[in-house]
């Protein structure tokens, strides 16, 4: 007898992980010296995402961050991130693929990513930086919105 449920459509979490990572402290120990001031960030962040085989996609997110003392300008730390999971992805619609892939496997990463770059930054010798939270279905529209309008 065959399972009623096999074109059922399928979506998990199969494994999150850590693909690429750095942190500089390029000043150190001199900028733990300086006065106390509110330090300024440049933060990017990306959403890439690859076919492994017929039911799994490994979706990663790029965060790189920049952190100048407010000052001085000088470079308190730089920290590169590639935080990256493989999902099982089974008999989605095509029209939903590019919302799933930009939008809720993101989703699910960012808190992972997130915590990271806070103990990056605890373990740096600076307080912890806690990125915001990230609303990427508006990234995924706005990116899709400026696509549509290069085209036009």
């Amino acid at each position: 007898m065959q399972d009623a449920d096999t074109d059922a459509p399928a979506f998990s979490l199969q494994k999150i992980y850590v693909k690429d990572i750095s942190f500089e402290n390029p000043n150190a120990p001199g900028i733990y010296t300086l006065p106390a001031s509110q330090p300024k960030f440049e933060i990017n962040m990306g959403v890439a995402h690859k076919q492994v085989d017929a039911d799994h996609w490994e979706v990663s997110l790029k965060i790189s961050i920049t952190s100048h003392e407010s000052q001085n300008e000088q470079l308190l730390f730089e920290i590169e991130i590639e935080h990256a999971a493989v999902f099982y992805i089974r008999h989605i619609d095509e029209e939903q693929m590019p919302i799933l892939l930009g939008v809720e496997c993101p989703t699910i990463i960012f808190p992972y990513a997130r915590q990271l770059i806070s103990q990056l930054t605890i373990d740096g010798g600076f307080m912890p930086l806690l990125l915001e939270p990230v609303n990427f279905r508006a990234l995924f529209e706005n990116s899709r919105a400026q696509a549509e309008h290069q085209v036009h």
